[in-house]
């Protein structure tokens, strides 16, 4: 689901106009990325967790002439889905895998 299609969803689950939906869109996701710029995590209990973790800097290959660069240290913004949302996406309503009897 592409950008715009997921702004008609929104606006058909909460009956509120498309321009409310991107609002409400674009405000969580600019949240997000300022709450992971300052190196904080965003946590949806049930959900997930979105966080950073520090890439170190290595040596690498230009692919292209097989000449040797160096691969700066960089921060790499991650997802962590959540018990509730694994189990949604699994098929199951309660957040507890079925165990076997």
């Amino acid at each position: 689901m592409h950008k715009g299609e997921f702004i008609d969803y929104i606006a058909n689950q909460q009956n509120c106009t498309k321009v409310e939906a991107e609002k409400i869109i674009n405000t969580f996701t600019n949240a997000v990325t300022s709450i992971l710029a300052e190196g904080k995590d965003v946590i949806l209990i049930g959900f997930g967790k979105f966080y950073s973790s520090k890439v170190a800097a290595r040596a690498g290959k230009n692919p292209r002439t097989g000449q040797p660069i160096k691969i700066e240290a960089y921060i790499q913004p991650k997802f962590s889905a959540g018990e509730k949302l694994k189990s949604a996406c699994n098929g199951r309503k309660d957040s507890k895998p079925k165990t076997a009897k």
